[in-house]
């Protein structure tokens, strides 16, 4: 094959098409992490987990590999639902040639669309509607690129919230334990010093780690 032919053979339009194919999966695997992240329930899960890290003035324990590897895994059991939905209508029939490439991306789309129009809110979504300026009588025919954004500062909002009231008792106890150390005229201890023994022993006492876990957890249902 001389070198004309094979020009021809790469620029034909099946060719092409295959190729842009191959480009496209390639550039969706590398951005995939990133995105499944943002379309998915980890981005409030690992926020309210470093809040929590933080109100118990831990500053590297648990470590961020033990914090993440726990947000992961409450993200696949939290995402389970939807994965299995996707892999019903979206994977398997395509793979078995029972529908396009077209039909299984919608079908893939649609139940990770309704998993964040769920979560919300409709002021964060009216935000990206109106920036966009389209109009729609159903939340469900959105673009993703409206959908998408609306779910992230819904998301981090929620997080927040739920930070601020993981802070407040262990905020109680800081205010304490610094009050009865300057009464005592011991202004030089510093009251984190005293304190972190009674924060660890109270989310002990409380069982911390299920209550901000089945918290979490219920938080999506």
């Amino acid at each position: 094959m001389n070198l004309g032919d094979l020009v021809s053979s790469v620029t034909a339009p099946s060719n092409m098409a295959t190729s842009l194919q191959i480009v496209l999966l390639l550039t969706v695997l590398t951005l995939a992490p990133s995105i499944l992240i943002m379309m998915t329930s980890f981005t409030r899960i690992v926020i309210v987990l470093s809040f929590l890290r933080n109100a118990l003035g831990l500053q590297q324990m648990p470590p961020n590999q033990v914090l993440i590897g726990l947000a992961l895994f409450l993200t696949l059991f939290i995402m389970a639902p939807v994965g299995q939905d996707i892999n019903n209508n979206a994977i398997k029939p395509y793979t078995e040639g029972k529908i396009t490439q077209q039909e299984a991306y919608q079908n893939a789309i649609k139940p990770l669309k309704n998993f964040m129009l769920k979560q919300t809110r409709q002021n964060d979504l009216n935000l990206f509607v109106s920036l966009a300026k389209i109009k729609v009588n159903n939340p469900e025919d959105l673009p993703m690129k409206v959908v998408i954004p609306s779910f992230i500062i819904s998301e981090l909002k929620t997080a927040f919230e739920i930070g601020f009231i993981i802070y407040i008792p262990f905020l109680i106890i800081d205010i304490i334990v610094a009050s009865v150390l300057m009464s005592m005229g011991m202004f030089m201890l510093p009251p984190v010093l005293i304190s972190l023994p009674f924060k660890v022993l109270l989310f002990i006492l409380v069982d911390g780690w299920n209550l901000v876990v089945k918290s979490l957890i219920l938080g999506f249902r």
